[in-house]
């Protein structure tokens, strides 16, 4: 599957899909208030939401190889905070009774208070991160894979792209 599949189904999105729903995503960029947490296997054959005809906003999804749960405090890290902030952050509380979430965050290496700005630079991060596992490093060096970092915005419907030459993000056409 290329990327150019990923793109043609963006722009069929911003083209028919949001127009559609442009009242939910406005809303929903708001904030979030799911319903539930749905734990589910990270297998690409599983649509949690096609699955349960749930609209966005309605599941909070964590995916995870086997739909494993470890048990607590045996391997604290993304399933643990996923799950914490689910339960926790999302039924409002601070962030700060929430240890697991507060380690997982420290990933996205970001300080800056505007969303956007903090979105964009945990993209950027998280690329930063693939980089540094094995098995993406050996297939980066062999040009085996290719790395895209994307920004979605809600509101408006919108996707932009970073683009590593230049060190912006610009939209997707």
């Amino acid at each position: 599957m290329s990327v150019e599949k990923f793109l043609g189904g963006i722009s069929h999105f911003q083209k028919h899909v949001y127009p559609k729903h442009q009242d939910l995503f406005e809303k929903l960029a708001l904030g979030q208030r799911p319903e539930a947490l749905f734990i589910t296997c990270a297998d690409s054959r599983i649509d949690p939401c096609l699955l349960t005809q749930t609209k966005p906003g309605e599941l909070f999804i964590c995916r995870v190889i086997g739909n494993i749960v470890p048990p607590y405090p045996d391997a604290i890290g993304g399933v643990s905070a996923t799950i914490e902030y689910a339960v926790g952050v999302l039924n409002p509380e601070a962030l700060k009774d929430y240890p697991n979430v507060t380690n997982w965050l420290r990933y996205a290496k970001v300080d800056d208070s505007d969303l956007l700005t903090l979105t964009e630079h945990n993209v950027i991060a998280q690329l930063q991160n693939l980089r540094s596992h094995p098995s993406v490093a050996a297939r980066l060096a062999e040009s085996d894979l290719a790395l895209h970092g994307w920004v979605y915005h809600i509101g408006s419907g919108g996707v932009t792209a970073y683009d590593e030459t230049r060190r912006e993000f610009s939209p997707l056409s």
